[in-house]
């Protein structure tokens, strides 16, 4: 390791009563630690099994000894107890190893962050500038209003109140295309590793067909024109759904999802000028019937409102007769 001679080395823990690190693989070097990133680390990976990868750079520090980089790799669908075992052991590692030798210390749980893309995209975040003030944030948003930045549909930009990612040119297109009437139903996604939200499909749908449509493992954001009768006038109104199955959802997607809402219901608004009567969010597509939508565009107003009864005085006793003096 000291010398240069390895590239990579993945440690795990035994399953044994008392569980040991044992050394999985090292790999030797084939060209500069970034050619070698992608081509080393994922594949190494097991999907349901946590590990820890150490990543050596082509940085040396003073001492002219290389720097690594602690790879912490903790799958959502591990066991529990595998994944307390890896967090507890953590420190004693990087404390065996040597900590001063360790540049980063990185930790993921989803495939697509532990590409060399995923990696330099935590090192940006690492390297904004800290959390504002609120007389910090005030004055920020103070200059941003004065600035008056034009910010399109093409543009990734965070405000103080959502995260915005651009659309791509597909879902942009569907959603023109619902706006003139071409089609009754549009289903939007974000592409978690590009950061683009995207066209998952379009086309005719029908109330009775809209729960379907909703998918079960992953979050969705719909465009949908509910077409009804209400009081005997044939109705036509554009409805947004979020869809959010729940914790089924990794945290990153929800995040995700949440985050953008806004955003995209202002592209939708705003940008394409397709006013919305109703925005919803359901947990499943079964909660997307006929009486639910009915019932949140037109809902009931009762006429036959309670009056408020005065309450009755404090009882005060029968009253006495008092004779006048003479």
């Amino acid at each position: 390791c000291r010398d240069g001679n390895i590239r990579m080395i993945k440690v795990s823990i035994s399953d044994s009563t008392n569980p040991v690190l044992i050394l999985d693989t090292h790999l030797e070097p084939v060209s500069s630690w970034e050619d070698d990133w992608d081509q080393m680390v994922p594949p190494q990976l097991d999907p349901d099994q946590p590990a820890f990868i150490l990543y050596r750079l082509d940085e040396k520090d003073s001492s002219e000894g290389f720097l690594w980089i602690l790879l912490s790799w903790s799958p959502d669908h591990a066991h529990t107890r595998q994944k307390m075992l890896y967090a507890s052991t953590k420190a004693t590692f990087k404390k065996e190893f040597g900590a001063g030798q360790i540049k980063d210390d990185y930790y993921f749980n989803l495939m697509e962050e532990i590409t060399l893309t995923g990696y330099k995209r935590h090192l940006a975040v690492e390297a904004a500038p800290g959390p504002l003030s609120r007389q910090e944030e005030e004055m920020k948003e103070i200059k941003e209003s004065e600035s008056r930045v034009e910010i399109n549909v093409d543009t990734k930009h965070n405000t103080l109140s959502a995260l915005a990612f651009p659309f791509k040119s597909e879902a942009l297109a569907a959603v023109s295309s619902y706006g003139a009437g071409v089609c009754d139903y549009v289903q939007l996604a974000i592409d978690t590793a590009t950061e683009e939200v995207v066209l998952a499909t379009s086309g005719a749908c029908t109330t009775a067909q809209l729960a379907a449509q909703v998918p079960e493992e992953s979050a969705r954001y719909h465009l949908f024109r509910f077409k009804h009768n209400h009081q005997g006038d044939y109705k036509e109104s554009d409805v947004f759904i979020y869809s959010m199955p729940g914790y089924s959802v990794p945290i990153k997607e929800r995040m995700m999802y949440s985050s953008c809402r806004n955003a995209v219901v202002d592209v939708i608004e705003k940008t394409l000028n397709i006013p919305l009567e109703k925005k919803l969010e359901v947990d499943n597509g079964s909660e997307l019937t006929e009486e639910y939508l009915q019932g949140e565009l037109h809902p009931v107003v009762s006429l036959n409102r309670p009056k408020f009864s005065k309450p009755p005085g404090p009882s005060r006793g029968n009253k006495r007769i008092t004779k006048a003096p003479a």
